[in-house]
């Protein structure tokens, strides 16, 4: 998916998401088995591009890994099976949605339903935050290729259909799927 000169390009991009929880006051325990899994956990608020996919922090003590999707459920498995005691492991990945948004203009248009200030010097890439848009709950971030935006599946249909209708001002171009990759060019916290 590459970024249009001028407007917006939207797609969808399917992605096996793990949430990875610590219990409490157990933040270095995972830190551990993050490092023994070569996976680097960014603060609350960071991104980290990694060649197998992201991962992202929007609340302490708790990140998101998103990455290609497999067969349902083995990322999760896996790494259940890495933290043991260490911490939950939930799938998330038929409960979010994804979209990438690239293109000058996606910080007008978000800016018409964020709550947050998306200035690239307020929020630069390699940033992540949760929100409310269109009185949908997201997480958004910031990456040099794009901005990515998760959205519960419930809500994914009404989320994208506002996107579509705001954004054909700006000249929207509608891509087939974007995949977890293609986000991963650089390593960002």
């Amino acid at each position: 998916m590459s970024a249009p000169e001028t407007g917006i390009a939207l797609a969808s991009c399917p992605a096996d998401v793990v949430e990875l929880a610590a219990f409490r006051e157990r933040d270095g325990e995972l830190g551990q088995l993050a490092a023994e899994q070569r996976l680097s956990l960014p603060a609350p608020g960071g991104i980290v591009a990694r060649p197998e996919g992201l991962t992202l922090s929007v609340r302490p003590g708790r990140w998101l890994l998103l990455s290609p999707p497999v067969s349902p459920g083995a990322r999760a498995t896996h790494w259940q099976q890495a933290a043991g005691a260490r911490g939950a492991v939930v799938d998330l990945s038929s409960a979010l949605a994804a979209f990438v948004l690239r293109g000058p203009a996606v910080g007008e248009l978000l800016a018409r339903s964020c709550r947050l200030d998306l200035d690239a010097g307020a929020f630069p890439s390699g940033t992540a935050a949760a929100t409310i848009m269109v009185q949908v709950p997201a997480i958004l971030g910031r990456l040099t290729p794009g901005m990515l935006l998760l959205t519960p599946a419930t809500t994914a249909r009404h989320l994208r259909e506002w996107l579509v209708e705001t954004s054909r001002p700006f000249g929207l171009a509608l891509l087939s799927d974007a995949a977890v990759s293609e986000l991963c060019g650089e390593s960002s916290t």
